[in-house]
């Protein structure tokens, strides 16, 4: 078994068109494909684990990734909250950029709002992290990277591998609470 890489992150969102807004002409992520219209079916149903599914969606480009933006036909009603950060299953997607400043400058022009000034990190794990968090219309998490310098960080991985704990510890804890 080999993992070529990733292939695309899946963002759900309560309107395609104003997602393509947002994502394609405010942030400048270019089209993959086309967006689809609406599908449907029993096979699409059991495929996504979603009875009755009806969804249309577009793929973009980022960089070398590709961003999906699927909007439900049959979303539930009354949870239009995206998950906090913290809640188990939550995501956020994270965009590289060559310079932060510069990006956060030309995005708070277009009517952006962070929910912080770049965050710098010159220390540990994420050394030479340039990184800042902001929503996009649906209450998603997404983040601007700037990767100003890298380091070797093998050693630690190794060493982590080495001290982490059974696999079999690991599940008792798990079934424990």
């Amino acid at each position: 078994m080999a993992i070529r890489g990733l292939h695309h992150t899946g963002i759900i969102v309560r309107d395609l068109d104003r997602s393509v807004y947002f994502y394609h002409d405010l942030l400048g992520l270019e089209f993959a494909s086309e967006p689809s219209p609406w599908f449907s079916g029993d096979d699409l149903a059991i495929g996504v684990g979603v009875p009755g599914a009806s969804l249309r969606q577009v793929n973009l480009r980022a960089g070398d990734g590709t961003l999906e933006l699927l909007e439900y036909g049959n979303r539930p009603k009354g949870d239009d909250t995206a998950p906090p950060q913290n809640r188990l299953g939550s995501m956020h997607v994270a965009l590289h950029v060559d310079d932060l400043a510069e990006t956060m400058r030309s995005l708070s022009a277009k009517g952006v709002t962070f929910l912080s000034g770049p965050n710098v990190v010159d220390e540990g794990t994420l050394a030479g992290w340039r990184w800042v968090y902001f929503h996009d219309p649906d209450g998603v998490t997404i983040e601007l990277v700037e990767e100003a310098y890298t380091t070797p960080h093998q050693e630690a991985i190794s060493a982590y591998l080495r001290g982490r704990p059974p696999l079999e510890d690991v599940l008792r804890a798990e079934e424990r609470g």
